[in-house]
């Protein structure tokens, strides 16, 4: 029979792409991974692995197995879930990856209240934008992933997960103090078309949303400095050197050199949760989605 140990390992590579990455993921050394597929390997009498630029390939016997490997994962976690109903306390641990402002404006709320209700749960928290969340989700080692996209630019998933939708955040301008338009009540997003933006990273899903937006203005937008926390974005309109959306859900103290200025139509963007499916009967998972749309429920934007 083919241990289990080593099937473990043989999936942990395959879904991670590399020895070095799979022992991180399985908190092992690599040459600990490296022992188990050559035992593997010697067990089956053939080479499983090759190598591939600075990863590794699975041969179409490792392949297959792989594929095995999936199924068998999928049933256990189905199994666990089974006999967590059957318990009276919720108890265990649970990782949730959540996007930064999601992080600061929901996960408190959220851990304060299973931390009420459920103490024997233990749930680790881990900040991560949604589609790397989601590609740590889908390899097993995130359970469930609070995620967020645009209402016009929704998030590429992956199959097999589950979705529950917790709220709609609402983003606002902000613009320097002396900008032409910061003593407006609101605004529209083509009076800013052609303003310099400060923006997030290129290739980032609040990047591509907003190139979009304000290319349906009929402009081409200007982008003049690029960074990811809002709390930089905020400090470059505080200097003068731009104008950024800024969310209000997890929203930073505004610096006095800017005004944030809201805009119609409204810039909505979704925040949900997303879990495999076949840890949909989990408990662990049910109360900690609940203490997220308890969390969202509570939050005032």
């Amino acid at each position: 029979m083919i241990s289990f140990e080593r099937l473990r390992v043989l999936h942990a590579v395959s879904k991670h792409g590399s020895v070095v990455a799979a022992a991180a993921a399985l908190h092992v050394t690599n040459s600990a991974v490296s022992q188990q597929i050559a035992k593997l390997e010697a067990e089956l009498g053939e080479p499983l692995l090759t190598k591939s630029g600075r990863g590794v390939k699975l041969t179409d016997s490792a392949a297959l197995l792989a594929s095995h490997a999936d199924q068998l994962f999928a049933m256990l976690e189905r199994a666990e879930a089974e006999f967590d109903a059957r318990r009276d306390a919720i108890v265990g641990q649970i990782s949730v990856a959540a996007f930064a402002t999601a992080l600061r404006g929901l996960a408190p709320l959220a851990l304060q209240y299973l931390e009420k209700n459920h103490p024997q749960l233990e749930v680790i928290v881990h900040e991560q934008e949604p589609a790397s969340a989601i590609s740590l989700l889908d390899r097993g080692d995130i359970d469930l992933v609070i995620a967020t996209d645009w209402k016009n630019a929704p998030l590429p998933t992956v199959n097999g997960l589950s979705k529950a939708t917790l709220m709609d955040d609402v983003a606002d301008i902000a613009v320097p103090v002396r900008h032409r338009l910061a003593e407006q009540h609101e605004i529209r997003l083509k009076d800013l078309a052609s303003d310099s933006w400060i923006s997030w990273h290129n290739g980032s899903i609040c990047h591509d949303w907003l190139v979009q937006a304000l290319r349906s203005c009929g402009h081409e937008p200007t982008f003049s400095h690029r960074a990811n926390e809002h709390a930089s974005q905020l400090a470059l309109v505080a200097a003068g050197l731009g104008v950024c959306v800024i969310p209000r859900l997890g929203r930073d103290p505004v610096p006095r050199q800017l005004r944030i200025v809201p805009v119609r139509p409204a810039l909505v963007r979704h925040v949900y949760a997303l879990w495999r499916q076949e840890s949909t009967r989990r408990r662990a998972i049910a109360v900690t989605l609940e203490a997220f749309k308890v969390a969202s429920s509570r939050v005032s934007l």
